[in-house]
């Protein structure tokens, strides 16, 4: 928690000295705070940015919790490079984010869940109301950053037990904008957020040999990639196979990219 210029300014420092490698802010109200409605917004623009000039001076970037146009289009004009949630996105803010390069990271699969388990697990009751306010919008904003050329990263923000879902981002993704552009989500676009390109997301010489293989095509059957990887013959990460049920390799076997 922080308050005022000099303290977030301080808090970014400390964290970046601790090893954050990004910093992350609450730029909106979320769906699981018992306290702060999702219209209200957080941090004054001041202090967004010397957040975002801390960031940039240890060479790194600022990502925001969001979900409303209003908080998208603040966050982002204020340096922000990634938006978080963003569900009730609109098309003022859509535009906004393409004139300045900024990225979205839907979490759609965790309202899924929590719909579904929320309560179970021990949601507050007002929570789960919230939920509903922002699932079928989060499906609906897909399209509206597609319309209008933000390129959307993968990302689940699913907690404990329901990281078992994580896949199944994939599925909904899919069905809105195809399996494709699912796929480009957590692998080259992913890349280009994490300011990686070429290391991940991508098979190349010098990459760091983080590679599947799939029992099929994904471009066709995108339930391929969901699950609990049934249909993952090969996991290598960094160069180390960490689980193979093909007769290709060793399952101990490594590989090291040139």
């Amino acid at each position: 928690m922080a308050d005022g210029v000099d303290a977030v300014r301080l808090a970014a420092r400390e964290e970046i000295q601790k090893g954050a490698t990004q910093i992350k802010i609450m730029a909106s109200g979320g769906v699981a705070s018992p306290t702060d409605p999702i219209g209200n917004t957080q941090y004054s623009e001041d202090e967004i940015r010397a957040i975002v000039a801390e960031a940039e001076a240890a060479q790194t970037y600022v990502m925001a919790h969001a979900y409303t146009g209003r908080a998208i289009s603040r966050a982002v004009r204020c340096g922000v490079r990634t938006i978080e949630h963003g569900n009730l996105v609109d098309a003022d803010a859509a535009r906004v984010m393409r004139e300045h390069g900024a990225f979205v990271v839907p979490t759609l699969v965790t309202y899924d869940s929590l719909a579904r388990d929320g309560a179970r697990l021990g949601l507050p009751a007002d929570s789960v109301a919230k939920i509903e306010s922002v699932r079928q919008a989060g499906r609906d904003s897909l399209k509206i950053y597609a319309e209008h050329g933000v390129q959307m990263g993968f990302g689940s923000d699913l907690l404990g037990e329901m990281h078992q879902d994580q896949s199944q981002e994939f599925v909904i993704r899919a069905e809105i904008l195809g399996n494709l552009e699912a796929i480009r989500s957590a692998t080259s676009i992913a890349a280009a957020i994490l300011q990686r390109e070429g290391e991940l997301g991508t098979v190349r010489a010098g990459a760091l040999a983080d590679l599947i293989v799939v029992d099929g095509n994904p471009l066709d059957d995108i339930h391929l990639l969901a699950g609990q990887g049934e249909h993952l013959s090969l996991v290598m990460q960094g160069g180390y196979v960490h689980r193979n049920t093909c007769n290709t390799y060793n399952a101990r076997s490594t590989y090291s990219p040139r």
